[in-house]
This record gives C-alpha cells, sequence and structure tokens, in this order.
C-alpha cells in the first residue's frame, strides 16, 4: 500500500479544485497570504530587498500552482534546445530534500539523498553542468565561476526566487490550470494567475481554463521502457499494452511518487497498459520499499524514481523494475521565441 501521507495529499488537492467548505474556511488566510505575496514583490521592485544580475542571461521556469507541473521535462527540453542552438546551459536547482548548505554540482552519479532527485535527473539526460544549493544566488555564482563557459542560467522552480535576477520566465501549468483560483492555503496557487510572465506553457491537450489565447502546448509521453537493472535492455511501452491483472498476460503495477502521479497514469492508460496504479508521495525517498510483496510481474516506475531507485540494493537489483523516460514534445515557436528575445543580448 502506498505511505498514508499520499492519501493525505488527495485529500488536499481535491479540496484545492473546487470552493467547497474546507476552502472556504481557509479563504480568510488566503487574503492574508496575498497581501504577503504582494507585499515582498513590491520590496524587491523597489529595491529595498535585493536582486542580482548575472553576467548570464537567466531563465526561469517554475509555476504558480503547488506541486508538480512537468517543470523537469521542461527544463530538459529547453536545455537541449538550447544546446542545439549553440549555447552552453547551465541549471541551477535548491534540490528538493538535498542536504547542500553551500553549493555543490550535480554529476550524473550524484546521491539524490545529498542533491534531489530531479537535478540529478536534469544532469543525466542532458549533461549539462547542475548546480544545488539553499541559496540560489551562492549557487549560480558557483556553477558560473567553476563553468566559466556557461552563457545562459535556466532557474529550475525559481519563480518566486525574486533574489535572482531574470530575463525570461516561463510559468507553467497542466490540466488542473489554476485549481478553485485560490492562494494557498485555501487554494493550490503561490501567486495570482494574473502574475506577469514571458511564455505560459500547457501540459496536456485538453483545454484547460483561466489560461491565456497564446499559451503553448506541451505534451509528455513515453516512447519505451528500460529495465533498471539494465538500462540498454528496452522494449516499446505499447508492447505491453493489453496486459491484465490476470490471465494470460502479466501483471502491471504502476508507480508514481512525482507531483502528480495521475498525469504518468494517464499516459499509461493512453498507450493501452493495463495497470494497478500506486501513487507515492512526491519526492519518495524509498527508505520503505513499496514493491516488498507486490503481487505483479512488471512494475514501472518514473525516471525521477528511477534516480533513486538504482542506488539502493533491494530495489536496482528487482528484474520486475521497469523505468519509463519521458520525453516533452513542445511547439518549436516557443524555442524560436526565446531565442528571439535572447538575440542582442551580450553573452558572455
Amino acid at each position: 500500500m502506498p505511505p498514508q501521507r499520499a492519501s493525505v495529499e488527495s485529500i488536499v488537492a481535491r479540496a484545492w479544485m473546487r470552493r467547497g467548505l474546507l476552502a472556504r474556511i481557509l479563504w480568510p488566510l488566503s487574503l492574508l497570504f496575498r497581501l504577503l505575496v504582494a507585499a515582498r514583490r513590491r520590496l524587491y521592485a523597489a529595491g529595498i530587498l535585493k536582486t542580482v544580475h548575472l553576467r548570464v542571461p537567466v531563465i526561469v521556469v517554475g509555476n504558480v500552482f503547488v506541486g508538480g507541473t512537468g517543470k523537469t521535462p521542461l527544463t530538459i527540453w529547453l536545455t537541449d534546445e538550447l544546446q542545439r542552438a549553440g549555447f552552453v546551459p547551465g541549471v541551477v536547482s535548491r534540490g528538493y530534500g538535498g542536504q547542500q548548505e553551500v553549493p555543490r554540482l550535480v554529476t550524473a552519479v550524484s546521491l539524490p539523498r545529498e542533491t534531489g532527485d530531479e537535478p540529478v535527473l536534469i544532469a543525466r539526460r542532458t549533461g549539462a553542468p547542475v548546480m544545488v544549493g539553499r541559496d540560489r544566488v551562492a549557487a549560480a555564482q558557483a556553477l558560473l565561476a567553476a563553468r566559466p563557459d556557461v552563457n545562459i542560467l535556466l532557474l529550475d522552480d525559481g519563480l518566486q526566487h525574486y533574489a535572482i535576477g531574470r530575463d525570461i520566465e516561463i510559468v507553467l501549468f497542466d490540466a488542473r490550470g489554476g485549481g478553485n483560483g485560490w492562494l494557498l492555503p485555501a487554494g493550490p496557487l503561490r501567486e495570482p494567475l494574473s502574475r506577469p510572465r514571458d511564455f505560459t506553457v500547457v501540459n496536456g491537450t485538453q483545454s484547460v481554463d483561466g489560461m491565456p489565447h497564446d499559451a503553448i502546448r506541451m505534451q509528455l509521453a513515453g516512447e519505451s521502457v528500460e529495465r533498471l537493472i539494465d538500462r540498454s535492455h528496452r522494449m516499446p511501452l505499447r508492447a505491453l499494452s493489453g496486459a491484465a491483472h490476470d490471465g494470460d498476460g502479466p501483471r502491471i503495477l504502476a508507480a508514481a511518487g512525482i507531483g502528480n502521479p495521475d498525469r504518468f497514469f494517464a499516459m499509461l492508460e493512453a498507450a493501452g497498459l493495463t495497470f494497478t496504479a500506486m501513487p507515492l508521495p512526491d519526492h519518495y525517498d524509498f527508505a520503505q520499499n513499496p514493491f516488498a510483496g507486490a503481487a505483479a510481474d512488471i512494475i514501472l516506475i518514473t525516471e525521477k524514481d528511477a534516480v533513486k531507485c538504482v542506488q539502493i540494493d533491494a530495489l536496482k537489483n528487482d528484474a520486475r523494475l521497469w523505468v519509463v523516460p519521458v520525453t516533452a514534445t513542445i511547439d518549436r515557436a516557443l524555442a524560436e521565441k526565446i531565442l528571439e528575445k535572447l538575440r542582442g543580448y551580450p553573452i558572455a
């Protein structure tokens, strides 16, 4: 069974999607939160709180909706696009769950418990230098000092981190849109939906209320599965199509410790798979093995979970575990518009 915390998170998530009793009780607190958010933004705008401007352009990828909307796949896609355009991008992140009081360079073999799972995944998928640290200004400066060839920075999940000056802001939503439209704690928003930004990206194909007319679509797709014990052993995801919980086909369990597990499950369903879903808390550390005793022949996990499972003996040697790499498909117009904004900027 999934950890109990997953059920609590599900209850809160459902409450944030409508203006029900719980949300209405918390609404007065959301007004106070709105005032604090606005005051903090004004303090930075007035220069009372200091914003540090770096020697290279900074692109922020973030969200106003609490939790996962697909920022990591978007950051990976954007890093790849910048590399193809001739830039040398670096990525800065706080590193969820990381223990870094001082900045630390992340590699493909870094320990997620020390640096966070998403930075390790970004480093592994892109080969770009990634720096994590609680103080993101210090992390950005450390990255530029360590890698003088870096000429553009991506700030992963740093939309509200105004201490770093930014040149381009990308705000990402998914099918949940703005939820009930209220700020924390009555709703899921860190800032109002009307918050200015350069680009809006919506993760999903369906129409989402409250999104600007020029929002750009992003779609996540998994084409294959790779065995955790040997990532070179792969097969098409659709090869598992039609497998049932019992009968002749293999019994499949799908687990996801991401911000919105339903998005992963929906992708598998769209590929024709039949499976038992196991939602896990976001950034689940696998200190307790959720698959021990699971009645499954195949267990499908996300890449974000795989970077942790591969470092745990009981999991990395479990032949039932298969990883589903996900790739973002985004209108090329977004890359072209970003490159257009960057033209004329004095690149270091």
